[in-house]
């Protein structure tokens, strides 16, 4: 949900919360924005309600952030799209008041530590309507009162195996300390499933070792042929800001098969052979599976095997006495 803030208003400013308004839209229920719309923040969130702003008819859309863009949260990439498509950005600046169609804007500076802090310069902004987009919080209700759970800066302390203060109640995703994005939380669901199972077996989830890089001097390029990136479809600013489809498109099946067969397997078999065909001794073993092995009886360690994989699956390790 998002974070509320205390922003000295007036009875007639109309202050709205960017993850409903985002909510609404998707909910085909949109609000009336206004022609001008300012949105206070600069995360991800401030950037899809700017640019959704856009969308909705407001002819300017604004995005008011304390910081500059080297210290914006957002991903350069949604910034650069909203720029495209005619939201303004002002940078080092926090609004001080609203009331009825204008903000009091107060001029930033950054200290030595990258903290912002007031100048006192003072200007007027024009603003139908302020979209607050000052983070967002986790929604603790649920868990409030259990017993032996320890709630640190809003988030729920857990353990490595994700494991709350109270035995058997896990958690993860934005409720804990960590990074908030999608790929941490489907992380953390497949980390605690594991820790869940291992819980209710009575024993401890063992977690593989991470897959060690595959450098590029252990691939063997020559194997592959040039094959150029495949260009998505995509609809250019001043077009997309008035429309809510998709900005880029995706790839056809032609073209993701042709994107698929780019990929080199950098450090993973693909059963392309070469080692199986190479090997002077016959001590390359390919099973039915497709998967292979090596016969140590006949390998004499020549390291051909290893020099002529494509995509460095094969590593050479000193034997041990």
């Amino acid at each position: 949900m998002g974070r509320r803030a205390y922003v000295p208003a007036g009875e007639a400013a109309r202050l709205l919360d960017a993850v409903q308004v985002l909510r609404d839209v998707e909910d085909a229920d949109a609000p009336q924005l206004g022609r001008r719309v300012v949105v206070y923040g600069g995360g991800n969130t401030a950037v899809d309600a700017a640019r959704t702003a856009r969308r909705l008819g407001a002819e300017e859309a604004v995005i008011v952030y304390r910081r500059t863009r080297e210290r914006m949260p957002a991903h350069d990439s949604e910034v650069a799209e909203a720029l495209e498509e005619g939201v303004r950005m002002k940078w080092l600046s926090t609004i001080r008041y609203a009331d009825e169609g204008r903000l009091t804007i107060e001029k930033m500076e950054l200290d030595e530590t990258g903290f912002p802090r007031g100048t006192g310069q003072l200007e007027d902004l024009e603003a139908d309507t302020v979209v607050l987009a000052l983070g967002q919080e986790a929604d603790l209700s649920l868990v409030e009162g259990v017993e032996g759970l320890e709630v640190v800066d809003g988030v729920v302390a857990v353990d490595e195996h994700l494991m709350t203060g109270r035995p058997g109640l896990f958690a993860g995703g934005d409720v804990v300390p960590s990074e908030r994005t999608v790929t941490v939380g489907v992380g953390h669901g497949k980390k605690a499933a594991r820790n869940i199972d291992a819980y209710l077996r009575g024993t401890a989830a063992e977690m593989p070792p991470p897959a060690p890089d595959a450098e590029f001097g252990a691939l063997n390029t020559w194997y592959y042929a040039d094959a150029p990136h495949q260009v998505r479809p995509r609809i250019e600013g001043p077009r997309r800001a008035g429309t809510f489809d998709e900005v880029v498109q995706g790839l056809t099946a032609e073209t993701a098969l042709f994107e698929a067969r780019r990929c080199m397997s950098c450090g993973n078999c693909f059963g392309c052979d070469n080692c199986f065909g190479v090997c002077p001794d016959n001590a390359i073993v390919k099973h039915a599976d497709g998967t292979y092995e090596i016969d140590y009886d006949y390998c004499k360690g020549c390291g051909l095997c290893v020099e002529e994989c494509p995509s460095g699956a094969i590593e050479m390790v000193p034997e041990t006495p």
